[in-house]
């Protein structure tokens, strides 16, 4: 691991910067084009273990990689779809400079190309901080309220530029949950929602998604089906929206959708009995499947939020939880790894799942279905950073 100084990783897996970056954006065609159009588009002669690996989008700990970090045979020999990176103590994000050698670093390592993600919501909801050296950002709710999509879009487009110059390509934003409640303590509290009105926040959703696109940057509409009516915080346990969630709430996925502006959405862990009485979002099938994919239409990537959260892990085992977002129709699985660190969940989630598959509880089909969502996802963006 690291101390988290601003050093050079180990040569052995070093890649120079250069190299890395050279066109970055969607420009990079050319560079990536052997490994989009050569090896990686016969994904489907992977073997399962290898598709299954594609839907793992992990956490973990280190500001550096040094040379036996599990998260190196992660990506090399298991071929794990991505890594989220956080700015927590003993985690991923110091500072500018070791942050675009850590993403070096780990692009040098994949033989297919990761996504590299991260939360940069911007306001109180980023991991790129203006103390840490980034530039600063604005809330949503302040540009909500300024209700001015130019300048919505100048925001945007700067949130992704650092993004992109720092070596992410998957932003976890925009929120598109509507404030409802302004002492929401996950939504409203930390200003992170547009407004209030449904099609307020679709136009400003719009514009960041836009700006994102232009950069190269893939975005994320959150939290499926709608978070803002929230009067509790899923990371800490049971959120029950059934009384309080309207049908308004999905107004800004159905434009979004519709306009051709989304290209991944992210599940909530609420419980609505309204849609399903048995599970929340992210393991039920009649919320991703039914309603987001059947009513919808949506026919992107539909990635959970934090499996290790505490709406999730208190009530469910992790073996369970796992198979039940894949089963719910879950293409992508948000990993954070960091309460507590495991050095070999991926070998342990990618067993849980064959063991699933082996008895018949997850099918070859849908994990094929998934992996092609993914993979066509990382060809349209060209991945390259």
């Amino acid at each position: 691991m690291t101390d988290g100084t601003d050093t050079a990783p180990h040569p052995s897996v070093a890649l120079s910067r250069r190299s890395l970056l050279i066109g970055a954006g969607l420009g990079v065609a050319t560079w990536l084009g052997g490994r989009i159009a050569g090896g990686d588009r016969h994904w489907r002669s992977w073997p399962l273990e290898r598709q299954i690996a594609q839907r793992f989008l992990v956490g973990f700990p280190g500001t550096r990689i040094d040379p036996g970090h599990p998260i190196i045979r992660d990506i090399r020999e298991h071929g794990i779809g991505g890594v989220v990176l956080y700015d927590r103590a003993g985690l991923n994000i110091t500072g500018p400079r070791q942050l675009r050698t850590l993403t070096a670093t780990l692009t040098a390592l994949a033989p297919t190309p990761l996504f590299i993600a991260t939360d940069q919501e911007g306001g109180r909801v980023v991991r790129l901080q203006e103390s840490a050296g980034f530039p600063s950002t604005l809330s949503a709710q302040v540009l909500g309220e300024m209700d001015d999509l130019a300048c919505t879009g100048r925001a945007a487009d700067g949130l992704a530029h650092t993004l992109i110059e720092h070596g992410l390509n998957l932003n976890f934003a925009p929120v598109v949950d509507l404030n409802r409640y302004p002492d929401n303590p996950i939504i409203g509290r930390l200003q992170r929602s547009f407004a209030a009105d449904p099609r307020q926040v679709a136009r400003h959703a719009a514009a960041v998604v836009a700006a994102h696109r232009r950069r190269g940057v893939i975005s994320t509409l959150k939290h499926f089906p709608g978070h803002g009516s929230s009067l509790g915080d899923s990371h800490d346990g049971f959120t029950d929206v059934t009384q309080t969630w309207r049908a308004d709430e999905l107004l800004p996925y159905r434009q979004l959708i519709e306009r051709g502006l989304c290209d991944m959405i992210m599940t909530a862990h609420l419980f609505n009995a309204r849609i399903d009485p048995t599970a929340p979002a992210t393991l039920s099938r009649p919320t991703l499947q039914g309603l987001l994919r059947d009513q919808l239409g949506f026919r992107g990537v539909i990635v959970t939020d934090d499996l290790t959260m505490g709406a999730i892990a208190r009530y469910y085992s992790y073996d369970t939880a796992v198979i039940r977002a894949m089963q719910a129709g879950a293409d992508l699985l948000l990993i954070a790894n960091h309460r507590p660190y495991i050095p070999d969940i991926v070998p342990q989630t990618l067993a849980i799942v064959r063991q699933a598959v082996d008895r018949g509880a997850l099918s070859p089909a849908d994990i094929r279905v998934s992996c092609r969502r993914l993979m066509a996802l990382k060809a349209r963006y060209r991945l390259a950073v």
